[in-house]
């Protein structure tokens, strides 16, 4: 019997993939099961990985059609079965400690809707970084020497400010889910409406300053390659609208005021000016300014 589901949603490359799945498998305590969702990537290598595998604690499944992301996550979220549920991205990776860690805050903790626990950045390369949106991230965080629970309005207020979270490293009661569903439409941004849907309806988020997670940052990612085409700021701004209406409900004026403004998105696509200047992209300097300004 296992406490935690680990369900990863695949569609990226293989060679990072594999990392991940060796790193899940090298984790220092058991009470755990791997399933990856492969959303039809059309590689034969990443089958042949797993066809050899010989390991009964993961799970190959190939969807017979591609979901696209929202769906896939929502497929994986529906095969789980633990009383722990975590959505791990295809190309991060999972300390060595990273299941002991969040078994222990799971039963030190186990009001916790969400677990947040420390994370650090890595490149394509897996070298260590620190770009400019994770510092800013770690500025907007709450302070935490120790494990620290949050909830209510303070903690909606700090998340619309700037989503200080680390999606892939999220790991949530399973109850959660039965509950709360991914909003259709936001595929870049679905990560913050869920989490904010759960504190809207009286969830906490237990946040963990100890580091056990790598997070993978690099151009290709699905946020990344949506800066200059418009998709990611139009999502914000449309589903901030959205968070705003939906805090006041529970009369939260303060988190419904950080909605409206979105200051850290708004300098986010301020950043971004110079590249598109220097592109010459129009389309995209266009979708910036008109952010900014939003």
């Amino acid at each position: 019997m296992h406490t935690l589901d680990i369900m990863l949603p695949f569609w990226g490359e293989p060679s990072y993939l594999f990392e991940t799945v060796e790193a899940v498998r090298h984790q220092s305590v058991g009470g755990w099961k791997l399933t990856v969702v492969d959303d039809c990537y059309p590689d034969p290598q990443v089958g042949e990985y797993f066809s050899r595998l010989d390991d009964e604690r993961v799970t190959y499944i190939r969807n017979e059609n591609n979901l696209g992301i929202t769906q896939n996550y929502e497929r994986c979220v529906e095969l789980a079965s633990a009383e722990l549920v975590m959505l791990l991205g295809c190309d991060d990776v999972p300390e060595r400690d990273f299941v002991e860690r969040i078994l222990k805050l799971h039963s030190e903790f186990p009001s916790a809707s969400i677990i947040q626990p420390g994370v650090r950045i890595i490149d394509e390369n897996s070298s260590a970084v620190t770009p400019v949106v994770d510092r800013v991230k770690s500025l907007m965080r709450p302070d935490a020497q120790r494990p620290r629970l949050l909830s209510g309005e303070a903690l909606a207020v700090s998340l619309l400010r700037a989503d200080w979270l680390y999606w892939p490293s999220l790991v949530f009661k399973r109850e959660v889910f039965e509950t709360t569903q991914f909003r259709p439409g936001f595929p870049i941004i679905q990560d913050l409406a869920l989490v904010m849907d759960v504190i809207v309806a009286g969830g906490s988020l237990l946040f963990d300053p100890y580091v056990c997670f790598a997070y993978r940052r690099h151009a290709e990612s699905a946020s990344s390659t949506a800066l200059f085409d418009g998709r990611r700021f139009q999502g914000e701004r449309d589903y901030f609208a959205i968070a705003e209406k939906l805090v006041l409900k529970n009369g939260w004026r303060r988190a419904a005021r950080a909605a409206r403004i979105h200051s850290t998105s708004r300098a986010h696509a301020l950043t971004l000016l110079p590249q598109a200047l220097k592109r010459k992209d129009n389309a995209a300097l266009s979708q910036l300014l008109k952010h900014v300004i939003s």
